[in-house]
């Protein structure tokens, strides 16, 4: 048995760039998808939120009754750990889900940052999934460059943001940050599954990517 650390988002808002708050959270699919792969295979999953705080599913993911109902049989996301207080070494994959929540918080967390920087470097399994790639711009090397500028990855593109409706009020677009951090982007077509791994990083594009993401991550755990 696998222990598997979910690292998400504590955000309930996101703040457009006319100081507007749109509610968000996390994207429900993209946690309890890779939930149930994991544990169906015998893994443990915990997770970790800044602060200790419960996470909260944004509300426009709850619209599948199914996905919904199955979020909230979950204890695992009503107990959640402090991001600050994690040890990596317990874990053998850390997996980041997605939803506009890590554009507000986790993109700029340090915590979280020296945890993406420390597995990153370990070789174990790191899976990231749509709007989590946001969490990889707090990750910074010794020498304050990104560890994941030259790898191959890809997230939530500028084209799918601006099919959603919010990219002319978004802050900044999450394709381009990574493009400026050093990555190399790889987009597949809007809202289909994409998926991209490089070494032991694991990156989904949107939604739809979760479960193959999650399956890409159970590879190399062997």
């Amino acid at each position: 048995m696998a222990e598997i650390l979910f690292v998400m988002t504590g955000a309930t808002v996101w703040t457009l760039n006319d100081g507007t708050e749109h509610p968000t959270g996390f994207w429900a699919e993209e946690a309890v998808v890779p939930y149930r792969a994991f544990t169906a295979a015998g893994h443990r999953v915990t997770v970790a939120t800044p602060g200790g705080v419960v996470p909260v599913a944004d509300p426009a993911s709850l619209t599948d009754p199914a996905v919904a109902g199955e979020l909230d049989a979950i204890a695992a996301f009503r107990q959640p750990v402090k991001l600050a207080e994690v040890d990596r070494a317990d874990y053998d994959a850390v997996f980041y889900p997605g939803g506009h929540g890590p554009m507000e918080d986790l993109a700029v967390d340090a915590d979280s940052g020296r945890l993406l920087t420390g597995v990153l470097a370990s070789g174990r399994p790191l899976g990231v999934v749509c709007h989590g790639p946001a969490a990889l711009l707090a990750a910074r090397a010794e020498d304050g460059s990104s560890p994941f500028a030259g790898y191959r990855l890809t997230g939530f593109t500028n084209a799918e943001e601006v099919q959603a409706g919010l990219a002319d009020r978004a802050p900044w677009l999450l394709q381009d940050r990574l493009v400026e951090l050093g990555a190399d982007f790889r987009e597949g077509a809007p809202w289909a599954p994409h998926v991209v791994v490089d070494r032991n990083l694991v990156t989904g594009q949107n939604p739809s990517s979760s479960g193959p993401v999650a399956a890409a991550l159970l590879e190399l755990l062997g």
